[in-house]
């Protein structure tokens, strides 16, 4: 700990009845001030600090909640243990409500007291030390997995480790540990785009393949929809694994919940992985049967997901499901995602609704944009707690409560994930380039074959010819893409922000939440 002999506040009308309880903890390297009233102890608080405060309830004048709640006015941050020979409900429930952080039950030992001030003292220190030899001891197997993973189980077991430890990770603030954690995934991305771009063609000529965008319906929504079950795809735009990890608490009040891995599409990309999850099709087929599409995506305007209702309506069709009654709603603002959740009992009449929700997508493109979201959201971690704050308070919750009570299976999923970018490659392309950052496409565009994949014989990749002579590059690992003439501005602008688009794990590896009401 970084004060090496903590300084404890013993508050007890019969202070000199705990003697042995004192030496004891002094013997455990604590320096004991003790007090035998409330009022004498508010002195000691104000003229110096304290680590912990341990106090009786039962004194004369102001009792153990009165002094408690005057100590915290003093310093809010104090942690404070009650000993009380009282078992009764209600001094329990207000020593809760006062934010009293432990309280023990006399008689008591001295062994018992070390331990309730070893807990609030040194808890926080000691989960991190183990916390940090645990990773360093798991650290090697982790590069061994890495080097023998042959399937999207091994990595999606990489994957969830890894995630594991930056959760783990978020309030330590070793620099260094972290740091390596940081390193690691950049090797274990190097590998994994070189494993996808080995297997990825494969998968699209086979049905026994990982569960790509395009198989979500048939796989998750279909099963369902024959046994009449009322169903409910729920597509977060954007939203990494880490990202679902921290909701699941929340979720796991009104749903039994199971987390399984897809692939999303390359690119992993709104036009090509999103629109596949509702149309059940890769780009390629999507843009024969549907021009519209493919004129949005020549043109690279606009959010080139406009058709989703219509492709969801005839992947059900085609499906056999044209007597199910079907809601689609893309949600875009807050105030949109109210009035859908003030509204929501005039939908859970359909055998299937589907929602979109662009928040966590919208969060990392306004980060780019702007220097007070950088300062709220510097890293992965803030980013993890921007969407965990965000769905604590959201509409979408109250959406989910209802769908439970409803009787409503979910499928919870994204469309793809997003890396933060800190390495640039310089592109060469003329002004027809599409204008993506993780990947772009146009006529004969070149980057460093070790920073991207280059795609020219597109039907490999089940992707559309959006030109004559079209080629595609997709960044590698954390790569990003800018031109010449403007590099330094670029790279400004997108150093450290969150992008997608092309190979990583956090961008292909998404969870699907198979969530039954409970």
């Amino acid at each position: 700990m970084k004060n090496l002999q903590p300084k404890i506040l013993w508050i007890d009308d019969e202070i000199d009845h705990l003697k042995p309880h004192i030496l004891f903890l002094q013997e455990k390297g604590y320096y004991v001030t003790t007090s035998t009233t409330g009022n004498e102890a508010l002195g000691f608080i104000k003229e110096q600090s304290f680590d912990l405060v341990l106090i009786d309830q039962f004194m004369p004048g102001d009792d153990g909640i009165e002094t408690s709640v005057n100590i915290k006015s003093i310093n809010p941050s104090v942690p404070i243990i009650m000993i009380t020979k009282s078992e009764e409900e209600w001094l329990i429930d207000e020593a809760i409500y006062k934010k009293i952080d432990r309280l023990l039950i006399k008689p008591v030992n001295p062994s018992q007291i070390f331990a309730a001030c070893k807990q609030v003292l040194e808890g926080g220190y000691i989960l991190s030390e183990k916390s940090k030899a645990e990773y360093l001891s798991h650290f090697q197997d982790i590069e061994n997995l890495t080097i023998q993973a042959s399937t999207i189980n091994d990595w999606w077991e990489i994957y969830t480790k890894l995630v594991k430890w930056q959760i783990d990770f978020d309030d330590q603030k070793e620099e260094s540990l972290i740091q390596i954690l940081r390193d690691q995934f950049k090797s274990v991305n190097k590998t994994f785009s070189q494993y996808i771009i080995e297997n990825y063609p494969k998968w699209l000529t086979v049905a026994d393949r990982p569960t790509l965008s395009c198989d979500i319906f048939s796989k998750k929504i279909k099963p369902l929809l024959k046994r009449d079950k009322k169903t409910c795809l729920l597509v977060m735009d954007a939203m990494r694994l880490d990202q679902f990890v921290e909701l699941n608490t929340m979720l796991s009040k009104d749903f039994a919940v199971e987390m399984e891995p897809s692939l999303s599409l390359i690119p992993s990309a709104t036009p090509y992985s999103r629109n596949a999850i509702f149309s059940g099709l890769f780009a390629d087929e999507m843009c024969d049967l549907y021009p519209n599409q493919k004129k949005e995506m020549i043109e690279d305007k606009g959010s080139l997901n406009n058709f989703e209702k219509e492709f969801l309506s005839d992947q059900m069709k085609k499906n056999g499901f044209s007597d199910k009654k079907m809601h689609y709603h893309k949600i875009w603002i807050a105030d949109e995602g109210k009035r859908f959740s003030s509204k929501i009992k005039n939908f859970i009449n359909n055998d299937l609704l589907a929602i979109v929700v662009n928040f966590v997508d919208q969060l990392a493109h306004r980060r780019s944009e702007s220097d007070v979201l950088k300062e709220m959201v510097p890293d992965e971690s803030g980013y993890r707690k921007a969407v965990s704050n965000w769905y604590a308070k959201s509409w979408i919750k109250n959406v989910l409560y209802e769908l439970s009570l409803a009787g409503y299976n979910v499928i919870m999923t994204s469309d793809h994930g997003s890396v933060m970018v800190s390495e640039w490659a310089t592109v060469s392309a003329d002004k027809s380039s599409s204008t993506g950052i993780r990947y772009k496409y146009g006529t004969n565009i070149n980057t460093s074959d070790k920073k991207a994949l280059d795609i020219r014989i597109l039907n490999e990749y089940r992707l559309p010819d959006l030109g004559v002579r079209a080629n595609y590059l997709i960044a590698k690992d954390n790569f990003y893409f800018v031109y010449p003439n403007e590099q330094k501005k670029y790279q400004r602008m997108l150093q450290n922000s969150f992008q997608h688009g092309g190979i990583s794990i956090e961008e292909m590896l998404i969870p699907v939440l198979t969530m039954k009401p409970i």
